[in-house]
């Protein structure tokens, strides 16, 4: 006869201990890959739940994907800490979180003083099986017609203000 599973409770929030930071659902934070010679992975924490003793802490994570690991790859418009939402989601354990970040809108990035080694900036949503982009089209500027990399300087027209 199989084991039954025991049942799981949901938590508000877990403190990571190796990291001494408390998690909690809507949070974001970097994940530690497989391959150390990767970059971090970047997930939005939904939901946080433990066994009945409170041990064996799980979360449910809602993968940002970088440019390079989407369908068409990074483009030229792309800044060096833009993350596209994706649809993914993956229960993982809570000892694989690194450390918190956090995930800019587009326009609150843009208006940062500095960036830190942990902030990050989104400005699509991300359907990981057929590459789909939401919004699919976002604002382009100047005569090269391409969208806003912050990464790169831009100086304003003295004719149209753009």
């Amino acid at each position: 006869m199989a084991k039954a599973k025991a049942p799981r409770r949901p938590l508000e929030s877990c403190t990571i201990k190796h990291i001494n930071k408390t998690i909690n659902a809507g949070d974001c934070v970097l994940m530690r890959p497989a391959d150390q010679s990767n970059p971090q992975y970047v997930a939005r924490i939904e939901r946080i739940d433990a066994d009945a003793r409170g041990g064996n802490v799980k979360v449910l994570a809602r993968w940002y994907y970088r440019p390079e690991e989407s369908i068409g790859g990074r483009r030229q418009f792309h800044g060096s800490k833009e993350l596209f939402l994706s649809d993914h989601y993956d229960v993982q354990s809570a000892d694989t979180i690194e450390g918190k970040c956090t995930v800019h809108s587009f326009k609150s990035y843009t208006k940062l003083d500095s960036v830190g080694n942990d902030d990050f900036f989104c400005r699509f949503e991300y359907n990981s099986s057929t590459g789909a982009f939401n919004p699919d089209r976002v604002a382009v500027y100047c005569k090269c017609e391409m969208p806003y990399n912050p990464d790169d300087l831009m100086v304003q027209c003295e004719d149209c203000s753009d």
